[in-house]
């Protein structure tokens, strides 16, 4: 039989392909080195030159062109720290598959090179055994400078971490990530209770409004009168009560009516119904359920959620800012839902005994989950735009069983959904790059989509009047026409939010931003009204309340001003703690979660 012998060309080719991959292999060992050693040497996020700024603003605040500046380096600086984690990743992937094509190209070699056999008792040549050892050698201080190297770029992407970790402690935590919807289905009535009408939203209904009782979920208002989401009802930032005081402080104790610790870490707000306060706190290795009394903060019971079938053993990797109980729990007046940073679900009754428990499975996201829970009718629904698997998905809220699940072709996200009534129908709204997409929540059904973000949007949606607002950094704040055909009113990139979600009226928007700038805007044409510098950042998202805008800072301090053309200021309000949290309003009442304790204010 014929052996066929490869052509030299075959080989010249794939030795060539190995020369390239050695040559890549090298280059990127020596650029990750010396990657390593600058990250180590500076702080990309507290640079001398923004250091030298700060000193100087801090002898000029009034220098307009000086803040402006600064706000530009610190969102440069941002951009090209998670840039700079983007390419140590990318750099590590290529590196291994250099290494792999060398390897597959030299055994390749191997495989198809003829062998001249050893002829017994012949002498060696002391010249090839030198080669060989040469080559032995060669290999080995690869092998070494590639193992150095990826050393290297899994200590830079840790050292990345840990800086980011600092520098969101020095600040305080992202509770607002954690943006929730409402639990109710909207009413298209004017709330005419208001205090002015420019501050009227559409899309919501008056608390006196009468509606039928319907078994196994609360009435509309049921819904109005307590406090069972994120933001209140609708997820619109409104709330349709009165009475609440303005003027408040921490250190005396004016019109703080009681504060209790809270347990555990925890970065949702706190939701109401009647007179019972909810909320979760955990860590890597404990999950809770908090219930306080709203009028004496006394803790009721604190439920440990454990023992879920599916859970996994290992807990999830998680930012500061985020933490392992971001998302705002949810209520029907009958139930209370909760759900984790690995995805334990958990339904409780109002003695905290556990209804039903469920693990979806552990989320793939390098913050953390989350995204809040929203309710509509007996439905609870869950957001788990997730690396990979991306869907929305509706439970029976008595049973915790799957009623529908709908797969979503977008990336992450950290926003939550709002329920609003458009007019014509009861939509369900989700934002993550590139759409605002409407769902028909009693069947998942997709209803239209609007391509208008990008980025990892964590900012949640806001609607009123016909119109839905998306905001998210890097990208755009946009004003959607919603309907079958949905249609972009006007956009801006002037001022953008990473955190905080707008509050919309059927007149103006007002869009927070995380470093503690304020701006209105015409809802219908985009035009800017004002700006205000509050000159605390923010992670709180805005309430409507009584004709005003009230806006928590994370330094504990509660801006109030009146809603108009012009920035008109009622109060400002100081806790005597931080908080990253939005507060909830029911019965005259303000609840606020903060860094460590919970605050009730009332007159």
């Amino acid at each position: 039989m014929t052996q066929t012998k490869p052509s030299d060309k075959t080989i010249r080719l794939i030795q060539s392909i190995a020369f390239a991959s050695a040559m890549l292999a090298f280059v990127l060992c020596i650029l990750i080195s010396v990657n390593y050693f600058q990250v180590k040497s500076s702080d990309p996020l507290n640079s001398p030159v923004m250091k030298s700024m700060i000193e100087k603003f801090k002898n000029s605040p009034d220098d307009e062109q000086l803040k402006a500046e600064i706000r530009e380096l610190d969102l440069l600086a941002r951009k090209a720290f998670f840039t700079n984690q983007w390419q140590i990743r990318t750099g590590g992937y290529l590196l291994l598959f250099s290494v792999l094509v060398i390897v597959i190209c030299l055994k390749s070699i191997e495989l198809i090179t003829a062998k001249i056999p050893v002829v017994p008792g012949e002498a060696t040549n002391n010249f090839w055994d030198m080669r060989k050892i040469n080559r032995h050698w060669v290999a080995y201080s690869g092998i070494f400078l590639v193992v150095v190297s990826l050393l290297f770029a899994f200590l830079t992407h840790n050292e990345l971490g840990k800086t980011l970790d600092l520098a969101a402690k020095s600040t305080g935590s992202n509770a607002d990530s954690t943006k929730v919807a409402a639990n109710n289905e909207i009413s298209l009535a004017q709330v005419d209770s208001l205090a002015q009408n420019d501050s009227t939203p559409t899309g919501m209904q008056d608390s006196s409004a009468s509606a039928p009782t319907l078994d196994g979920y609360p009435t509309q208002q049921e819904i109005n009168n307590n406090f069972a989401a994120f933001r209140g009802p609708g997820s619109n930032g409104v709330v349709f009560q009165h009475g609440f005081p303005t003027s408040w402080d921490g250190k005396s104790g004016k019109n703080i009516k009681w504060k209790t610790a809270i347990p555990l870490i925890g970065y949702n707000s706190p939701v109401v119904w009647n007179d019972k306060i909810f909320l979760s706190g955990a860590n890597a290795t404990k999950r809770e359920v908090y219930c306080f009394d709203l009028n004496s903060g006394k803790i009721l019971w604190q439920t440990l959620v454990d023992k879920i079938s599916g859970t996994s053993a290992t807990a999830p990797k998680v930012n500061g800012e985020t933490g392992f109980a971001a998302p705002t729990l949810t209520t029907d007046g009958r139930r209370v839902y909760s759900i984790f940073a690995n995805g334990d679900l958990v339904a409780l009754d109002f003695d905290g005994k556990k209804v039903w428990a469920k693990n979806l499975g552990l989320p793939k996201n390098h913050y953390g989950h989350s995204s809040s829970l929203v309710m509509y009718r007996d439905l609870l629904l869950v957001q788990y735009d997730q690396s990979g698997n991306t869907n929305v998905l509706a439970l029976a809220a008595k049973t915790g069983e799957q009623v529908w699940k709908t797969s979503r072709d977008v990336k992450i996200s950290w926003a939550s959904p709002i329920i609003v009534n458009t007019g014509s129908q009861t939509e369900l709204m989700l934002v993550a790059e590139p759409f605002v997409i409407s769902y028909n929540p009693a069947t998942g059904k997709e209803l239209w989509r609007f391509n208008c973000i990008s980025g990892e949007v964590g900012p949640s949606l806001a609607f009123a009047d016909g119109v839905v607002f998306s905001v998210n950094d890097y990208s755009k704040l946009a004003a959607v026409q919603v309907g079958g055909t949905p249609k972009l009113l006007w956009e801006s990139d002037e001022y953008l939010s990473d955190i905080p979600s707008p509050v919309a009226t059927s007149k103006y928007v007002f869009l927070p931003t995380s470093y503690g700038m304020m701006i209105c805007y015409d809802a219908k044409t985009g035009e800017k009204y004002w700006e205000k510098d509050f000159g605390t950042p923010t992670y709180a998202s805005p309430m409507l309340v009584d004709g005003n805008i009230w806006q928590l800072d994370k330094k504990g301090v509660m801006h109030i001003f009146k809603v108009g053309k012009t920035y008109t200021s009622v109060t400002e309000s100081p806790l005597g703690e931080g908080s990253v949290c939005t507060p909830a309003f029911v019965g005259g009442k303000i609840v606020i979660r903060g860094d460590k304790n919970l605050y009730c204010i009332g007159k």
